[in-house]
């Protein structure tokens, strides 16, 4: 570490710094972290807190109690060292890197376990010692201003995700990270760093080669849907019909019909008999629902908050979702009142969810392209199917995707990550926006009919979505790494990249990440969980197609097969 001299001129501690982990100290051999600013240094471990200056100190291992990683306003890292008993002792100052550095070589020596709640605090334990199993019920986890985040974030993710993170930012990114999953030498070897000009320390970077990305390209959309109908009316080749679909889209004219099958309204197999049978059912069901909430007098509204609720959070919403187009402009639209009563009528059908901000940024593009309130709805609650544990208030769903973004992303760029990472970024959170509505607010009104459509075929896995965000990140790099930016920037940069984006760019760029990292021979297990390659036993029990279509994907990427550039998914 080096004073904070070097870089600002107004800050002066004092002091030139230097540190070393020390194998033994003459002889009583125990690890002791040394930290001196040129004076004299210890010899005894039971003199750490001997200071031989006003900034100098030396530390046995074994009385280290905790490391907290911290950063000055202007970016600058520093870590924290507390001993046993309580004691807090001069930072360590950091202006080129070298936090993680000195993390993984003191795990040659202790275990450092990041606490679940704090992201960026570690606790010391000696190897043998049982306490890893040990709670951290006892440590404080925010201030009433980090829960009533959560809180905000339920009801307003948009104006929360852009106004408050950089507030709470370890709040985030200890919420997102699982608690399992402590600091150790293997989880730092999935963490590449810059290299710096500090001594003394080994890197143990250990990236995984990815290779060539595939070239991918675009075909045209899915037209003339009749063709694909038998003599009755069934779809013939589903599976072709969704790779038609996520390779070039679908021909406006055919939308409204297809989205259908895509979204679960029409089951593949169905007959154009059983169809209509389908639409009487459900158009009786759909009114019988709308009946419930448009009965409610003003007298039974007042005494049901949750109701009234809702009601107020629609209404507010539908007067600025998608103003815009065409079909929702101007005031008393009728496109306004349909996406009115489809939302309420929702709630009647899941009042458990009810309404959350960003459904109706969900419900625009269909009602747009089905114009019918009846299978509007119905393609809402298979859309729903896939996106409503977004919306639950637990927000784990949310945690557990942002979890699978940064494991992408580690295994795809390293050294992008690791910047965000040094940045108070590496939670990712200002993807928030972009995972909970996919990516509505990032793309023009008929970009996201392609790719919403493209995400429903579910190609070439469950995760695409994810990989997109991954696409979105890799074409910002440059513009990223080597920068200024820290937090506040990077979020405002990447918030500003509304509408700017290329669409078809970016998706032929996630597909190519996909096959450039099933070609992997070495890729990380938790990579292939996220991208649905690795398969448990219980789960292939559960869904043995499923299965055998991820266990032949990894097969192939294990054998480094090479992908037409035009591939075919099963």
């Amino acid at each position: 570490g080096t004073s904070g001299g070097e870089e600002d001129t107004n800050f002066d501690p004092g002091y030139e710094p230097d540190w070393a982990v020390i194998s033994n100290v003459k002889k009583e051999r125990e690890q002791v972290l040394v930290k001196d600013s040129g004076a004299a240094r210890s010899e005894k471990p039971t003199d750490f807190l001997k200071s031989r200056s006003q900034w100098a100190f030396s530390l046995p291992l074994s009385e280290l109690h905790s490391i907290r990683r911290t950063r000055f306003s202007l970016g600058r890292n520093f870590l924290v060292l507390t001993s046993r008993g309580g004691h807090p002792l001069p930072p360590l100052h950091f202006h080129r890197g070298g936090t993680r550095e000195l993390l993984g070589a003191l795990q040659r020596y202790i275990v450092l376990d990041q606490s679940p709640v704090d992201g960026r605090l570690y606790l010391a334990y000696p190897h043998d010692s049982g306490a890893l199993s040990q709670s951290f019920d006892k440590l404080q986890l925010f201030d009433d201003g980090g829960a009533d985040l959560v809180s905000r974030f339920i009801h307003d993710p948009y104006a929360t995700t852009f106004g408050g993170f950089s507030k709470v930012t370890n709040f985030f990114r200890a919420a997102i990270r699982p608690p399992d999953a402590p600091f150790n030498a293997r989880s730092a070897q999935n963490l590449p760093f810059q290299p710096d000009d500090e001594p003394g320390f080994e890197l143990i970077t250990c990236g995984v080669a990815l290779g060539p990305k595939p070239e991918v390209t675009r075909g045209t959309p899915l037209d003339k849907w009749e063709e694909f109908l038998d003599a009755e009316g069934r779809v013939k080749n589903p599976d072709r019909v969704r790779e038609l679909v996520f390779r070039g889209g679908i021909k406006p004219s055919q939308r409204k019909e297809v989205w259908k099958f895509l979204l679960g309204f029409y089951p593949w197999s169905s007959t154009a008999q059983e169809r209509q049978d389908i639409i009487r059912v459900k158009t009786d069901e759909y009114f019988r629902m709308k009946v419930q909430w448009k009965s409610v007098s003003e007298e039974q509204e007042m005494r049901n908050s949750l109701l009234r609720g809702y009601r107020n959070l629609i209404e507010r919403d539908v007067n600025r979702t998608d103003r815009h187009n065409t079909f929702f402009s101007g005031n008393d639209n009728p496109g306004l009142t349909l996406l009115h009563d489809v939302l309420m009528t929702y709630c009647m059908y899941n009042f458990d969810l009810g309404y959350v901000q960003g459904m109706s940024d969900l419900l625009a593009p269909i009602l747009f392209v089905t114009q019918n309130e009846v299978e509007s709805f119905w393609c809402l609650t298979g859309f729903m199917e896939l996106l409503h544990q977004n919306f639950e208030e637990s927000q784990e769903a949310m945690k557990q995707q942002l979890n699978q973004l940064s494991i992408l992303l580690k295994a795809l760029d390293p050294e992008l990550f690791d910047f965000l990472d040094s940045q108070d970024s590496g939670s990712l959170c200002f993807c928030f926006r972009w995972l909970l509505i996919w990516f509505k607010r990032e793309f023009s009104f008929e970009d996201i009919l392609i790719l919403w459509e493209a995400l429903w075929t579910r190609l070439p896995c469950e995760n695409f979505h994810l990989l997109i965000a991954c696409s979105i990140l890799e074409s910002q790099r440059g513009e990223l790494i080597g920068s200024d930016h820290d937090f506040n920037t990077i979020l405002k940069h990447i918030n500003e990249l509304t509408m700017k984006l290329d669409l078809l760019e970016i998706i032929q760029r996630a597909e190519g990440i996909y096959l450039q990292m099933i070609q992997c021979k070495e890729l990380p297990q938790t990579v292939q969980q996220v991208l649905g390659l690795y398969v448990s036993s219980s789960s292939e029990d559960d869904s043995p197609d499923n299965s055998e279509t991820q266990r032949l994907l990894l097969s192939q990427s294990q054998a480094g097969a090479t992908a037409a550039p035009v591939p075919t998914y099963p």
